[in-house]
């Protein structure tokens, strides 16, 4: 059974009934082999198109098996509502991974490639003998539903931006490095093209920043901007990752670390970014993180300061010890500076313990946002909910592949 290879993307979100159907009777078998499936998938793909691995994917998710699983979730999560309309809408899954997507530069034209070694996958592993042309098409029908909604999604992304698509590379000239206590080194960057400053953008919000590593490999991490917006220029902080537990150590941090500093040039993308404040919003904030993930409450606490904010903020994070905190001068002292705002700290070598939020009367009608490690998220989001914060109060953000996020807290 061969599947067909000029299919074209589907701009409606929902299934017909005998798709349905068919869906409803495979999801299970699909889900058995799914990581099987998306391993091969990326096996082949980067077989063919050994650029997308070099230059574009990151190496490291790659190697821990963390992006196939990502893959993997957001399928099964997508197909699952399709065939169950009742369940929650994963529009924040498809916002998160649109978002990503065109920080990164994806185009229309990459979901066929995608399209192509997917569902040969699916072939392989399942055999030509349970893959009829009933199920290739209703497969090939939730795949390019999906495929539709973020590429008309990252189209207005890119439209929203002012560019082509695809077209978000910049080359920007670092003007100042600061390393913190912590070992987070900041790069504040400006364009290295005086006529072509770069747009303002959303207090939480990302760009990705590349770098050409000595084997050639162009290789791509976000990093969130931790200054105010306005200014014309970008900062960023970077927390070197050591090689711990049978994890290799971060490329790109290291490369930056080592490498960079006032007057070079890395090459950046323009912000982008869902975790973002109503700047029109008066309820309360609750910003909480642990270790590097204070960098997009950073962002958001300067523009709260540089706009003279009123708004209840209630800023809490977790780290190994005040030592370890990132940025903890910056954060105490924009604390500091906003009307109504308190910090509250948990630094385990310390005794403090792990973040416990039954210590603290949190407001049922603040908005929450998160960012830190799969872990922390887990146990954060499930005391929240366990609190009687209502799930759509609590936005997130985790720069890896977010497969966890798609299963029901615990």
């Amino acid at each position: 059974m061969t599947i067909a290879q000029d299919s074209v993307p589907y701009a409606i979100a929902e299934l017909e009934p005998e798709h349905i159907d068919v869906i409803r009777a495979t999801l299970p078998l699909v889900g058995a082999h799914i990581d099987q499936i998306t391993a091969l998938f990326y096996r082949s793909m980067f077989t063919a198109h050994p650029e997308l691995l070099r230059d574009r994917f990151n190496r490291g998710n790659q190697s821990r098996g963390a992006q196939q699983r990502a893959l993997a979730a957001s399928i099964a999560t997508y197909a699952t509502h399709l065939i169950d309309p009742a369940l929650p809408h994963p529009r924040e899954l498809l916002s998160r991974i649109g978002h990503k997507h065109a920080s990164l530069g994806v185009t229309a034209a990459e979901y066929h490639v995608v399209h192509e070694h997917l569902f040969a996958a699916i072939v392989d592993v399942l055999g030509v003998e349970t893959v009829t042309a009933d199920v290739a098409t209703a497969w090939d029908r939730v795949y390019w539903l999906m495929a539709g909604t973020l590429i008309d999604l990252e189209a207005k992304l890119y439209a929203d931006a002012g560019v082509v698509p695809g077209d978000v590379f910049r080359e920007a000239r670092v003007v100042r490095r600061v390393d913190d206590s912590s070992g987070a080194a900041t790069f504040i960057v400006e364009s290295a093209d005086a006529a072509q400053p770069f747009p303002d953008f959303l207090p939480g919000q990302y760009i990705s920043v590349g770098v050409r590593l000595p084997d050639g490999a162009r290789q791509l991490r976000q990093y969130s901007l931790i200054n105010r917006p306005g200014t014309h220029r970008l900062a960023f902080a970077v927390r070197r990752v050591i090689a711990a537990d049978g994890s290799p150590e971060g490329e790109v941090s290291s490369w930056l670390h080592e490498n960079i500093g006032a007057g070079d040039t890395v090459q950046i993308t323009l912000p982008f970014g869902d975790l973002t404040i109503d700047p029109d919003a008066t309820t309360p904030l609750v910003l909480i993180s642990a270790g590097i993930g204070v960098t997009p409450m950073v962002g958001i606490l300067e523009y709260l300061a540089a706009t003279a904010s009123d708004r209840r903020t209630l800023v809490l994070h977790a780290d190994r010890s005040a030592a370890a905190h990132p940025l903890r001068d910056t954060v105490t002292d924009l604390v500091g500076a906003l009307r109504d705002s308190n910090l509250e700290s948990w630094y385990q070598a310390e005794g403090h313990g792990l973040m416990d939020l039954s210590e603290l009367e949190l407001p049922q009608h603040a908005d929450y946002y998160l960012c830190g490690g799969n872990g922390f998220l887990q146990a954060v989001r499930s005391q929240l909910l366990a609190a009687g914060i209502p799930g759509d109060r609590v936005h997130f953000e985790l720069f890896a592949p977010n497969d966890w996020l798609l299963e029901p807290a615990g």
